[in-house]
């Protein structure tokens, strides 16, 4: 089931017939408090959500369902006129997991749908992932260093989660903009180094452990 959040009748139909025509299941909602009533009893698969609409924009409705441990792991794709670089970031680091630039086409719309969940529908591994003193909880979307509790932006998260599924693995730039950020993004590499950057600084002691190898990419370093 996909959930598409939109206060423009015509494009809410429209998405809701393309995916309905592709063989999803789809259901379209007016506003983001009617769409957060139904998440109470129904958990969707993906959710469509528009940013500029009336009342509770489409910024404020994300934080809610990421600040919800039973819907924080929902994928969510945001819509927006908006187009700039700066914009995109801003919502994939609010926790959005792609972008839709309107006037966007149906099949880019489906496109990105059926990546977003090939990405997000993956296997975990382990829920819990620990090196040193960093621990990682995947269902709880939370990690400590010590005991501690750090507060990751959603992508710092996934880069940290990348590099601890995999200890001693050397990840490039242009791979983890396209295991993290979406096969299809269109941001510049630097957009990693600013995320390294953070997630180092937020990790203190134990930012130490992300290694930068030369002319490659990142790593964690490997368990000796």
């Amino acid at each position: 089931m996909i959930f598409c959040v939109d206060d423009d009748s015509t494009i809410r139909e429209i998405e809701v017939y393309a995916l309905i025509q592709t063989g999803f299941e789809a259901v379209g909602f007016a506003d983001g408090k009617s769409m957060l009533e139904a998440l109470k009893t129904q958990t969707p698969d993906l959710i469509i959500l528009d940013i500029m609409m009336s009342g509770m924009d489409g910024m404020e409705v994300l934080r809610v369902i990421r600040n919800n441990p039973k819907t924080s792991r929902i994928p969510v794709i945001m819509a927006t006129a908006k187009g700039t670089e700066m914009d995109k970031i801003t919502g994939l680091d609010s926790g959005a997991d792609d972008y839709l630039c309107k006037p966007f086409g149906v099949m880019e719309m489906i496109s990105r749908v059926k990546a977003v969940l090939r990405r997000c529908q993956r296997e975990d591994k382990s829920d819990i992932l620990t090196y040193g003193e960093i621990r990682l909880c995947q269902s709880e979307h939370t990690v400590t260093v010590d005991g501690e509790r750090v507060n990751l932006t959603n992508k710092e998260f996934m880069l940290l989660m990348t590099f601890m599924s995999e200890p001693g693995i050397v990840f490039s730039r242009d791979k983890l903009l396209s295991l993290i950020w979406g096969v299809d993004y269109l941001g510049e590499s630097r957009t990693v180094d600013m995320h390294i950057k953070t997630l180092r600084q937020k990790l203190g002691a134990a930012g130490k452990y992300i290694e930068t190898v030369i002319g490659v990419g990142y790593r964690l370093e490997a368990k000796k």
